[in-house]
């Protein structure tokens, strides 16, 4: 029994609901969005509020997705997400420049990333950006994409991470320092 496909949604002002066969699209102030869902999994709005059942115990865990889905749907097109990057190294600065965000991460050359049409991305600070949506998939894999051009690197810190990450520091080698 799916603990989280059981909680309902709570359906924020200005926010609907629809479903059309496997689809569901919610629309709200700042934009809508589309999800294909299993046809197995039920949806029934009550008391503005949205609830999952399932007629077999097999779709219990698509229950649990459906819900998880529906509900960072409902929250991107009423609140939206936003996901800070941090920028860390001597003379590792970003900037958005149009529609790119460009790099300079200790290469050679700068790194342009472009910037899909339905983010914003700005930043605040030369080590800081943030990236904000409506869709927390994509948010999120922007992060990702930016995140791969310069890792974190345990030893000295330097790299890209997101803000609030544990990152874990390694001590460097320390044996026969001092010794002759």
């Amino acid at each position: 029994m799916s603990r989280i496909g059981n909680k309902p949604i709570k359906l924020e002002n200005g926010v609907s609901f629809a479903r059309n066969g496997d689809e569901i699209t919610i629309t709200g102030s700042k934009g809508t969005l589309k999800q294909v869902i299993d046809k197995n999994i039920k949806t029934e709005v009550k008391d503005n509020e949205i609830h999952f059942t399932y007629d077999k115990e097999e779709f219990s865990a698509k229950q649990g997705l459906a819900r998880a889905l529906v509900n960072n749907m409902v929250v991107g097109v009423s609140k939206g997400w936003e996901k800070k990057l941090v920028i860390a190294g001597v003379g590792y600065k970003a900037q958005v420049s149009g529609s790119k965000l460009v790099l300079n991460l200790g290469y050679s050359h700068p790194i342009e990333v472009e910037i899909p049409s339905d983010l914003k991305v700005t930043c605040p600070s030369v080590t800081e950006i943030v990236v904000s949506g409506i869709d927390k998939q994509k948010v999120g894999q922007f992060c990702a994409i930016v995140r791969t051009k310069r890792p974190y690197e345990p030893y000295h810190g330097y790299g890209v991470h997101v803000d609030g990450e544990k990152l874990v520091r390694k001590v460097g080698k320390s044996a026969g320092k001092g010794k002759k």
